[in-house]
């Protein structure tokens, strides 16, 4: 096996460059690789990523070493001098480890993994591995949320938050090992772990018209598999581990809570890892602590910064530490003067705010609950502290949404921008605008996606009423890649057919040929709504939100009716149950 000094000189370069990284001599540690099927600098800076390297490197019997994408010319070298994908670590070869680990948080990285599994000279189909081959599993949302159209090339899936969970499937993959258990074994094993879905046995029947019809576990495997998550945060503190200037963000991230209670009726992140739960203002604080050696900005994860109950205290506390902040985003009616200005002497230049839609109309059905005087008093707080930049996150192509439904989108735009002059005439408001996709898991997993006529025709309207608006800007998705992102999010395991054929012809750009030449229709899973009793693929899963509940969410939505957020007591959706 080739193994170019130029490519591992350049891994061994990057290592040097990074502070944090573990190094354990490989004798009496099971080799696990933990991939991200995208570049260097997505990957690490996804603080997931860093989470489970950290957790599994704890451990005393495994060695963890991180792989990822390699850039489009490096990539072609591998390829040139027929070097198989070397870790960052120790620059070993992927086959040669016992686990291969992907962390999958996008739809379009799924072309990707299977890119980093061959270059790896792991076989891409998990019926195709034997004793020899190492172990491929995945975790993260996307494998969350329906890991079917994955199923072909992954012998097993961490369900949830995978904290506790990839421990406990350590615990079960070295007893079995140690059993002298097969390949076989080992997986059926690794099924009775809490949170462990094995797909090769589960058997997926279709009816004649082509049709889910039952999915049937084989031999003793769980009916449905329950989806794990951290009860206390406290016990996982969650920030940077290892630490480098080469990511998207360059600064230190620290997770301060996680999931969300306000039942955005779009959001799988929502539904998912639900319930929400704080990490403790003590813990917060010691991972300031330790970021403050490394001299970079503090960047505040979450799903709703804003609404973390000691947030103002939290920002306090940072710039009393002489260290600076960032956030993503924060909701605008949960956001406050102190954490605004915290931001603002920070060196925040922009503001993000996601109202999410234009009309009040739409924001009852995706249940946003963001109003304009949430929006105005953001701003309002952003401008008193010097921010005159601003972001607004907008989909279109939402269910029910009609023709005055996107020109109130620019009206919107319209009052912010005329707000925002009134008292600087040098702001700049920005427009993404996002085709909307149903997701898994989310009240709308029973709806279509609009097609792309009208996806087409809404955005050339709201372009053209704001074409003459000075200061604002729109930017938007392609629809094309939109309506890929739909087709794997929701697809079943045939559509994995259609990512391996989509691999032997160059990847993401022949994957709608592909759909084609395997028979399937892009249509089927893009504009097919489904009924309240058709099986879905992603059914064997337990996310712990009732199937019952998110239906009737989706009627609420129909019904323009609005729900409030979760509560202390409260028994709505099933998972305090």
């Amino acid at each position: 096996m080739a193994l170019n000094w130029k490519l591992k000189e350049a891994l061994a370069a990057r290592l040097a460059r990074e502070k944090g990284y573990y190094l354990h001599s490989a004798g009496g540690r099971t080799r696990f690789a933990l991939a991200y099927p995208n570049s260097y600098f997505v990957g690490m800076s996804n603080l997931g990523f860093h989470i489970i390297y950290d957790v599994l490197n704890r451990r005393t019997d495994t060695a963890c070493e991180r792989f990822f994408l390699p850039e489009r010319r490096e990539f072609e070298e591998y390829v040139r001098t027929r070097t198989p994908l070397l870790s960052m670590e120790t620059q070993t070869p992927l086959s040669e480890f016992a686990v291969v680990g992907f962390a999958v948080s996008f739809e379009m990285d799924y072309f990707h993994l299977l890119d980093m599994l061959e270059a790896g000279r792991v076989p891409l189909l998990a019926a195709e591995r034997d004793e020899r081959t190492p172990l491929v599993i995945a975790g993260g949302p996307c494998a969350t949320f329906n890991p079917e159209p994955l199923s072909p090339f992954v012998d097993a899936f961490i369900i949830g938050e995978g904290e506790e969970t990839v421990g406990r499937f350590m615990d079960a993959y070295h007893a079995a090992k140690d059993d002298g258990a097969s390949r076989a074994e080992i997986l059926r094993l690794l099924s009775r772990v809490p949170g462990v879905y094995v797909p090769s046995l589960y058997e997926h029947i279709y009816n004649d018209s082509g049709e889910l019809d039952v999915i049937r576990p084989i031999g003793d495997a769980p009916a449905q598999v329950e989806r794990q998550w951290v009860k206390n945060l406290d016990d996982y503190p969650a920030h940077t581990v290892v630490v480098t200037d080469e990511t998207e963000f360059d600064m230190y991230l620290i997770e301060t809570a996680r999931g969300c209670g306000r039942h955005c009726r779009f959001c799988m992140a929502g539904y998912c890892f639900r319930k929400p739960r704080n990490r403790s203002l003590s813990v917060l604080k010691d991972a300031v602590k330790a970021a403050k050696v490394y001299e970079k900005r503090i960047g505040l994860m979450g799903a709703a910064i804003s609404d973390h109950p000691e947030i103002d205290a939290l920002s306090e506390y940072i710039l009393a530490e002489n260290m600076t902040m960032s956030v993503a985003s924060f909701r605008a009616d949960s956001v406050t003067e102190t954490l605004v200005r915290s931001l603002a002497e920070s060196g925040m230049k922009t503001i993000t705010l996601a109202p999410e839609a234009g009309s009040v109309k739409m924001r009852a059905v995706v249940n946003k609950g963001i109003e304009e005087e949430h929006l105005f008093r953001a701003m309002d707080l952003g401008m008193a502290a010097g921010i005159r930049h601003y972001r607004l996150y907008i989909m279109i192509g939402l269910p029910q949404e009609t023709e005055e439904d996107v020109d109130a989108i620019a009206a919107l735009t319209g009052r912010l921008k005329d707000y925002l002059e009134r008292n600087d005439s040098r702001s700049t408001l920005k427009l993404s605008v996002n085709p909307f996709i149903p997701k898994p898991f989310t009240p709308f997993q029973w709806t279509a996606m609009a097609d792309k006529k009208y996806i087409e025709a809404a955005l050339k309207r709201l372009k053209k009423s704001l074409l003459s608006r000075k200061g604002v800007e729109l930017i938007a998705e392609p629809p094309k890649s939109a309506y890929i992102q739909a087709v794997l999010a929701r697809g079943d395991r045939r559509v994995g057919r259609a990512l391996y054929r989509a691999h032997t012809m160059g990847g993401a750009k022949a994957f709608r040929q592909a759909m084609k030449a395997e028979g399937l229709e892009e249509a089927y899973y893009i504009f097919r709504a489904y009924g309240a009793q058709d099986v879905l693929p992603w059914d064997v899963l337990d996310m712990g939100v009732k199937k019952e509940y998110l239906y009737e969410e989706w009627k609420r939505a129909e019904r323009l009716e609005t729900t409030i957020p979760c509560f202390d007591g409260c028994r709505r959706c099933g998972v305090c149950d």
